[in-house]
């Protein structure tokens, strides 16, 4: 049976496996797929092992992304431009190719929800590595973007590189202009603390939709819960994107695409 898996660590809490399956099952197609706990260590020798044992392809999260795209011997536009690599595919001579499908993800469940418009305003909030993986497919899908972080050096180097892609522009979190943006995208991790950015609350207020690339359990990450105090009337989180990714990574190895509507409905 093909074999696929996702690594990282901690990785018990991952949705990919369930994911990946119901996708196979919604295919036709078989193939088993696992969550594998990445060792800081020696990572890249589990990965070289795992594919020396046949593995067709695998999934990573964090912390191996940016490790993973520096083992790969081929990337996609995606992946370079991101520096980091979420889709490893092993290719008839045994190399390995690694693609980013996280912005992929992200465009597509904008899609889903309708909110993806050219030329439309939008705003991300940081400008780590979650921004930098979404930005190309952003920018290709004709985005005028402001990313807004607390250190301004880091959103400036972020809009020099991908300046050559299209429009954006560089400011601090607390000189964000007060305008209505379009879209309002939290690309921080700051959720995982329980804490929100410390952005002006009336731009939030304005905002057409607002979209956290972090999801929760059972509830409302912080930035939503917030926005959804400010009577923001469209709020959405990450799950979606998570699917999405998902999706992209599965067209990758096995060149069908799924319906991701079914798994938003069900799970």
């Amino acid at each position: 049976m093909d074999q696929y898996a996702v690594w990282g660590n901690p990785i018990a809490q991952s949705k990919s496996p369930l994911i990946h399956r119901r996708f196979a099952e919604q295919c036709g197609q078989t193939l088993d797929y696992v969550a594998m706990l990445g060792d800081e260590q020696n990572f890249e020798q589990q990965l070289r092992d795992f594919f020396a044992a046949g593995a067709k392809g695998c999934n990573i999260t964090a912390p191996f992304k940016e490790r993973a795209f520096r083992l790969a011997d081929a990337h996609s536009e995606r992946c370079l431009s991101a520096e980091a690599c979420n889709t490893l595919k092993r290719l008839d001579d045994g190399s390995l190719y690694a693609d980013n499908t996280d912005g992929a993800g992200l465009v597509s469940d904008l899609q889903r929800l309708n909110w993806l418009k050219p030329q439309q305003s939008v705003l991300i909030l940081g400008a780590g590595g979650a921004t930098k993986g979404v930005l190309l497919p952003l920018l290709q899908a004709q985005q005028n973007i402001t990313i807004a972080n607390r250190t301004l050096s880091k959103a400036q180097e972020l809009a020099e590189k991908f300046a050559p892609y299209g429009k954006l522009r560089a400011v601090e979190i607390s000189a964000v202009p007060q305008q209505k943006f379009d879209l309002i995208i939290n690309a921080t991790s700051l959720g995982l603390q329980g804490k929100t950015v410390d952005l002006d609350e009336r731009i939030l207020q304005q905002a057409g939709a607002v979209y956290d690339m972090q999801y929760a359990k059972d509830t409302d990450t912080p930035f939503i819960a917030l926005c959804k105090r400010l009577g923001v009337a469209q709020t959405c989180d990450g799950f979606g994107m998570l699917v999405g990714q998902a999706a992209h990574s599965f067209y990758l190895w096995r060149g069908v695409m799924p319906d991701v509507a079914p798994l938003l409905n069900g799970l």
